[in-house]
């Protein structure tokens, strides 16, 4: 696929693989505020689920969800040293010890592990000491969120840089020989 870069740096003719799913927006949106709502109880700071959810976008290499995560987290005012260093947070100067070990869950959870499991119990320990069992849980479920929209992101690619509702290309007409 071409595209061409607009001067406010978009590529104006990008296209998502999937059109918005219409039949399913209202059980997708009933899914996702109910995850929001878990997500977002004050057991953890919005900023270190946005710095999870962002290194989650970076692992699974996709811009939809690189690009959306870093936006979240540039109007909530994090720092843009904070934000580019997500990527190399453990020789990065800029997060707590709370922030290092939910960076490192998600990418535990996310990487797999060749030599035993993907969160061992020392993991678990060091997490514990930076949250309490509430917080851990929403933890959990803030990976849990951003893991449910990964196969979003991957195999329907809406646009990045655009809003929800508007993210997604109008269906085409199907070419000639194809099933619609």
């Amino acid at each position: 696929m071409t595209t061409t870069a607009t001067a406010a740096g978009e590529q104006n003719d990008l296209v998502s693989r999937l059109p918005e799913p219409p039949n399913l927006r209202t059980e997708l949106l009933t899914i996702a505020r109910g995850m929001n709502k878990a997500v977002r109880n004050g057991a953890i700071p919005a900023k270190t689920i946005g710095l999870v959810q962002l290194r989650a976008g970076q692992l699974i290499g996709n811009t939809y969800h690189t690009v959306d995560k870093t936006n979240n987290l540039r109007k909530a005012g994090e720092s843009e040293e904070r934000i580019t260093a997500v990527a190399s947070w453990r020789d990065a100067p800029y997060f707590t010890e709370a922030e290092r070990i939910a960076l490192e869950l998600v990418e535990a959870v996310l990487t797999p592990n060749p030599n035993g499991e993907r969160v061992p119990d020392e993991m678990f320990t060091r997490a514990t000491i930076q949250y309490d069992e509430r917080a851990l849980w929403t933890l959990t479920l803030a990976i849990s969120q951003i893991c449910f929209f990964i196969p979003v992101g991957l195999i329907a690619k809406p646009i990045p840089g655009r809003a929800p509702g508007k993210n997604y290309s109008k269906p085409s007409e199907p070419e000639e020989g194809q099933v619609s």
